[in-house]
C-alpha cells in the first residue's frame, strides 16, 4: 500500500511585530521621561486632576438633572470649598490643643520606659539595654517639641526667609482650585478627545480596559477614601465619649492608617491604649472601653462600610499599598504619592488581562477547546 506524499507544506514565517505600534511606544516612553524630568511642578496639577476625577460624579448628576456643566461644576466646586475650609476652621484649633497635649505625654512614656519598662524586661525577661540614652531622648523631646504656636512661628519664619520659596508655595497652593475647576469643567470632553485619538483598531480593547481600570481605581480612590473618613471619624467620636484628651489626633492617625487593611486597627488601638494608660490613674475600665470602641469600628467596616462603599472590585494587596506608596514618593515625592495607588489599581487591571492571555496562549500549555475564557480567581 503506498502513500501520498503531501510534500512540503506552506513555509511558517516567523510574525513580526507591527511597525505601527513603535512610533506609540516611543511616544509613551518619551511622555514617562518628561513627566520625570517635570516631577518638580507637577504637584498642583495631579492634585488638582485628582480632585476634578473624584468630584466628576457629582457634577454629572447635577447634569442630569438638567443643569447647565458650568454651572454643575460651580456647585460642586462652592459645595466642596465651603466643606474643606470649614472642616479645616474647626480642626485645626483642636489638633492644636491635642498636639500640646501629646507634646506634655512624651516626657512621661520616656520616664515610665526608664522607672518600669526597661527593670521589668531586665528581671523577667532578662534583656538589658544599658545603651539606650534615655534622658538624652528626653532632653531632645523637651526641645524639639515645641508647642503648636511657636512650631507654627518658626515654620512661617522659615518660609518667609526665602522669598522666592514662599512665592513659589503660594503659586503651587493657588493652582489647585484653578486646575481642579477647569479640569472638572471640561473633563468629560477631555475623555472624549482623548477617545477620538486612538487608533481606530486598538480603540474597543483599550476603551474597555479602561472601563475596567477606571472602575477599580474609582473604587479605590472614592469608596476607599470615604471609608477611611468613616473610621477616622467614628473613632474619634468614641474616644472623645471616653474623654480620651488625643481622640482627635489618635482617630485620625488611625482613619489614615486604614488605607491598609487591619494596620489602621492596629495603630489606633496601640496608640489609644498608651495614651489612656497614662491619662488616667484607674486605667483598667477605660482601656477595656477603648478596645471596645475599635472592635465596633472594625465590625463596622468589615461588615457596612466596606462592601457598601468600596464592595469586591479592588483586589490590591496591602502589601502591594505599601510598597507602591514608598516607591511613588521615592521616585516623584508627594506627586508620587498621590498617583502611586491609581498606577498600581490600573497594573493590577493589565496583569489580570495579560495572565488571561498567557493562559489561553500555546507558550503556556495546549489552547483550551473552543477558546473558552475561563476568569481566573484572585
Amino acid at each position: 500500500m503506498t502513500t501520498l506524499d503531501p510534500g512540503p507544506g506552506p513555509e511558517l514565517k516567523p510574525r513580526l511585530p507591527d511597525r505601527r505600534a513603535w512610533p506609540l511606544l516611543l511616544a509613551l516612553a518619551l511622555g514617562g521621561v518628561l513627566i520625570y524630568l517635570l516631577r518638580p511642578i507637577l504637584m498642583p496639577f495631579l492634585t488638582g486632576a485628582l480632585l476634578a476625577y473624584l468630584a466628576d460624579p457629582l457634577a454629572d448628576r447635577l447634569e442630569r438633572l438638567r443643569l447647565n456643566r458650568t454651572f454643575a461644576v460651580i456647585v460642586v466646586f462652592t459645595g466642596l470649598s465651603l466643606v474643606g475650609v470649614g472642616a479645616l476652621l474647626l480642626l485645626l484649633p483642636m489638633l492644636g490643643s491635642q498636639l500640646d497635649s501629646l507634646r506634655s505625654l512624651l516626657p512621661q512614656v520616656v520616664d515610665w520606659v526608664h522607672q518600669v519598662g526597661l527593670p521589668w524586661l531586665r528581671t523577667h525577661a532578662g534583656v538589658g539595654i544599658e545603651s539606650l540614652d534615655l534622658a538624652t531622648l528626653r532632653g531632645a523631646i523637651a526641645e524639639h517639641w515645641q508647642s503648636t504656636s511657636s512650631f507654627a512661628a518658626s515654620v512661617v519664619a522659615q518660609a518667609t526667609s526665602s522669598g522666592l520659596a514662599l512665592a513659589g508655595l503660594l503659586a503651587n497652593l493657588a493652582l489647585i482650585p484653578v486646575v481642579t475647576f477647569y479640569l472638572l469643567r471640561d473633563w468629560d470632553v477631555l475623555i472624549a478627545r482623548i477617545r477620538d485619538l486612538l487608533p481606530r483598531r486598538m480603540e474597543p480593547i483599550i476603551s474597555t480596559l479602561a472601563g475596567e481600570c477606571n472602575e477599580v481605581v474609582a473604587a479605590f480612590l472614592r469608596g476607599q477614601l470615604l471609608v477611611m473618613l468613616a473610621l477616622g471619624v467614628i473613632y474619634a467620636f468614641g474616644l472623645w465619649l471616653l474623654g480620651l484628651d488625643l481622640a482627635l489626633l489618635v482617630g485620625m492617625l488611625a482613619g489614615i492608617a486604614s488605607i491598609v487593611p487591619y494596620l489602621g486597627f492596629i495603630v489606633g488601638i496601640g496608640s489609644a491604649a498608651l495614651a489612656t494608660v497614662f491619662q488616667f490613674s484607674d486605667w483598667l475600665m477605660p482601656l477595656g472601653l477603648v478596645c471596645g470602641v475599635f472592635l465596633v469600628g472594625q465590625l463596622l467596616e468589615s461588615l457596612l462600610l466596606t462592601p457598601l462603599l468600596v464592595g469586591d472590585r479592588i483586589g490590591l494587596h496591602p502589601v502591594a499599598v505599601i510598597f507602591a506608596v514608598l516607591a511613588g514618593g521615592q521616585l516623584f515625592g508627594f506627586s508620587g504619592i498621590l498617583l502611586a495607588l491609581p498606577i498600581a489599581a490600573i497594573i493590577m487591571v493589565l496583569l489580570r488581562h495579560a495572565h488571561d492571555r498567557y493562559l489561553r496562549s500555546s507558550l503556556y500549555g495546549e489552547p483550551r477547546v473552543g477558546g473558552e475564557q475561563q476568569d481566573s480567581e484572585y
